[in-house]
């Protein structure tokens, strides 16, 4: 599974987001089996990837799985319960 996170470094959404899966991640021992990226869409690279992603809003954070997107939330950030329940069995 991979978490996607697209933002921007001095956006407080942004932070609060990263935190908030690096610590779903830690807490529920998932490291091996989860993988988190953020994209800088203040950079070149993070705004290509963010074009092929179709990223309008900051943050932008997109579940995937086996190549897939699995659940997607725009400019937001994701609700613990809403995030955590994407968790649940990928141990």
């Amino acid at each position: 599974m991979e978490i996607r996170i697209f933002g921007k470094q001095n956006c407080g959404k942004c932070e609060s987001t990263k935190h908030k899966v690096s610590h779903f991640i830690e807490k529920l021992g998932l490291g091996a089996s989860v993988n988190m990226v953020f994209f800088d869409m203040d950079t070149v690279d993070g705004m290509a990837e963010g074009a092929l992603c179709d990223v309008f809003e900051v943050p932008t954070t997109i579940i995937k799985d086996g190549g897939r997107d699995v659940v997607r939330w725009d400019g937001i950030v994701p609700d613990s319960v809403d995030l955590k329940q994407h968790f649940v069995g990928t141990a």
